[in-house]
């Protein structure tokens, strides 16, 4: 199959070939022939990294009359950083066509100078939900030719809290001529939205849902908690060259890691909530120019990160949500490359892996933590590898030569290699000479009930897969039941609701116990040492421009 063989013309075929694509994706092969026709409703599911902003922004430029000078087309998607990427793809497949422009829309940025862009005769207008709901009250934006809506991520979109918002952006555009609306994962909430603002729509699946990526090797390691961080610097010390993600439940996880890990010599930056967007444009920044090695992250902080090149995802604990794994784990093994996804896993959290490998229907490893001299021996090699693939033709340093040979004209080539890697490796040997073993050995099933019976207050870990489903048994003893005025209606489910909580009183999983949603209110079972701390956290606080109450259960106020 080629480009040209799915009806798009030749203007679009020239930028295709110019960007050295041979032939569509999966995705772009089944959606872009539905979208040329202009008029059909589509759902496409795909996970990310699949070619999507190909597969809709092709047949928009195809649709759109370069000689109207007014918005035609609205593409919706959760954030800054995929909003930048959109527009960014979309200019590299327009660059034969004349007259065409696209515009971005995001919040953090200056509303004025936006306005004054969107003035110039766009046509194309890619935009954050919130930026976007903005000018259309300061009715800076006409929505009213609109034809084309496309709703990219819209899964991540209703996780951060957009719904009403994607329903009010849909009640104002009344003369659409189609709806596309891509997404990775179809929770009831897209569902209800297709269903409720699109007229039969075609629904493309490409790869099987919440399956993992085929490329990507997915790994894990048994540690104790006290050696979590330990055994996360032996992973990137053993794997010299990694460009990565590292993945975090909490903020303050981000940051205490990331400043940890800085002051031990390791190029590495923390993105987080409570980052200003210039600061978050600055980390990102550097570790796209690959300035940064390692990029530490929250789940809600790393939404609409697309960078290329990412060798490894680490896990320092693994999410509660096997979706959230899948969006994890995507953003390495794209474009053909392979990648590497590490969990760093306690004893207790086996089970959760077991329910993740079943769900998502890929294989997982369990691998040894390396023992300190093979993380030497690892690293040594990489020196040696680097240091014979040096480009020795840039003539600059020549003058220099005859006095390196003086200098050394009494030391034996192997007195000179000792001193070479000494000077590069004496701390690190130094670091790692009495190394601890980090791995914890499974007990036998015997043993484990033998030490577990009688243990009434002992909380086993629960999981829940995509449908809701808990694993493992949550006891009470030991914890107190909070009551938040918080619940679905706010947009949450469980596991985003989780995050915020943790996110919000900036405590572990581990205190949590069961987790009660309603519509308007939610009850959750807390370890009693940490509940006060909970109480203090999220009472009072405000969402969405509410005040939160949160008490014990039993208490009424």
């Amino acid at each position: 199959m080629t480009f040209e063989a799915l009806g798009l013309e030749g203007k679009l075929i020239q930028a295709t070939d110019s960007l050295g694509f041979k032939e569509p994706t999966p995705i772009q092969e089944k959606a872009i022939p539905v979208l040329l026709g202009g008029t059909t409703d589509l759902i496409g599911l795909a996970q990310t990294g699949t070619g999507k902003t190909a597969a809709f922004g092709l047949p928009l430029l195809q649709l759109i009359q370069a000689k109207d000078k007014f918005p035609q087309a609205l593409v919706v998607c959760p954030t800054r950083e995929l909003c930048m990427q959109i527009v960014n793809e979309i200019e590299l497949f327009k660059k034969f066509i004349t007259g065409m422009h696209v515009v971005a829309v995001y919040g953090g940025a200056s509303i004025g100078t936006q306005i004054r862009e969107l003035k110039k005769g766009i046509q194309i207008v890619v935009a954050t939900p919130g930026r976007l709901i903005d000018l259309i009250e300061r009715k800076a934006i006409n929505l009213e030719q609109i034809k084309y809506v496309i709703l990219d991520e819209a899964d991540e979109m209703l996780n951060m809290g957009f719904q009403d918002d994607i329903e009010f952006i849909l009640q104002n555009t009344p003369k659409r001529e189609s709806t596309w609306l891509f997404s990775a994962t179809m929770p009831p909430e897209i569902r209800r939205v297709s269903k409720k603002y699109m007229k039969a729509p075609v629904e493309i699946t490409v790869g099987k849902m919440n399956t993992a990526s085929k490329n990507v090797d997915h790994q894990y390691y048994i540690t104790s908690a006290q050696h979590r961080y330990e055994t996360l610097k032996r992973l990137i010390d053993f794997n010299p060259g990694i460009y990565g993600i590292i993945f975090t439940r909490t903020k303050a996880d981000a940051q205490d890691i990331a400043e940890k890990l800085t002051r031990e010599g390791y190029d590495i930056d923390a993105l987080h909530g409570d980052l200003t967007q210039q600061q978050r444009d600055k980390v990102m920044g550097a570790f796209r120019d690959k300035t940064l090695q390692l990029l530490i992250a929250t789940d809600v902080a790393a939404r609409g990160i697309d960078v290329q090149g990412i060798t490894h995802v680490i896990n320092y604990e693994l999410p509660d949500d096997v979706e959230v794994y899948t969006h994890r784990s995507g953003r390495t093994g794209r474009a053909g490359n392979t990648g590497i996804c590490m969990s760093v896993i306690h004893s207790r959290e086996i089970g959760k892996i077991r329910q993740i490998e079943r769900i998502v229907q890929v294989p997982f490893r369990k691998l040894e933590i390396p023992a300190g001299k093979d993380v030497c021996r690892k690293q040594f090699f990489h020196f040696m590898d680097g240091l014979l693939q040096l480009d020795i033709d840039d003539k600059s340093y020549e003058p220099y030569i005859p006095m390196l040979e003086e200098k050394f004209a009494s030391i034996s080539k192997e007195e000179i290699l000792r001193r070479l890697a000494a000077h590069e490796f004496s701390r690190f040997l130094k670091y790692y000479e009495h190394a601890e073993d980090l791995n914890v050995r499974e007990r036998t099933r015997e043993y484990r009930e033998r030490n577990t019976r009688g243990n009434t207050e002992k909380r086993e870990t629960t999981w829940r897969d995509t449908k809701g489903r808990e694993f493992g048994r949550t006891g009470s003893n030991g914890f107190t039941k909070l009551f938040v005025n918080l619940g679905t209606k706010d947009g949450f489910y469980k596991a985003s609701f989780l995050q915020f909580i943790l996110d919000m009183s900036d405590l572990r999983k581990e205190v949590l116990g069961k987790i009660d949603m309603k519509e308007m209110n939610s009850w959750i079972e807390v370890d009693k040492k940490s509940a006060k701390q909970m109480i203090r956290s999220i009472d009072g606080k405000k969402y969405k421009g509410r005040s939160l109450r949160m008490n014990e259960a039993d208490q009424r106020r």
